[in-house]
């Protein structure tokens, strides 16, 4: 397994948590900030899970989910979403699309590192 994950955020502090803690647990962690080249970074080097921010600058996170999702290369990758809003109507629709896990902020540290695990373990 290789164990890469890409972090598709745009706050700083939550890229230097998630970061922190998925490289302690031997992961490497790709990060990219901006929602309008996700697709391309993720075709690039297809990681062996996503962890994708909901509200990012450029295109949403249930956009790039979309596009994920109906690409041969990157439909069978495990997303977990993140968002700061853990309305049920985001929930439906990260499910809708094809979302692995959903989950809010704020989050602990041992939350993300075992459901990580969880995803790729599947």
């Amino acid at each position: 397994m290789g164990k890469r994950v890409l972090l598709i955020e745009d706050e700083p502090n939550i890229i230097e948590a998630i970061s922190f803690i998925l490289s302690r647990d031997g992961w490497t962690v790709h990060t990219h900030e901006d929602g309008l080249t996700a697709m391309d970074k993720l075709r690039s080097l297809p990681p062996d899970l996503v962890i994708l921010d909901v509200m990012l600058p450029g295109r949403s996170g249930f956009d790039i989910l979309r596009d994920l999702r109906s690409s041969e290369t990157t439909k069978n990758i495990p997303v977990m979403m993140l968002t700061a809003r853990g309305q049920d109507k985001d929930r439906d629709m990260a499910a809708r699309l094809g979302a692995t896990h959903f989950m809010t902020k704020p989050f602990s540290n041992a939350e993300v590192r075992d459901l990580v695990r969880n995803l790729i373990e599947a």
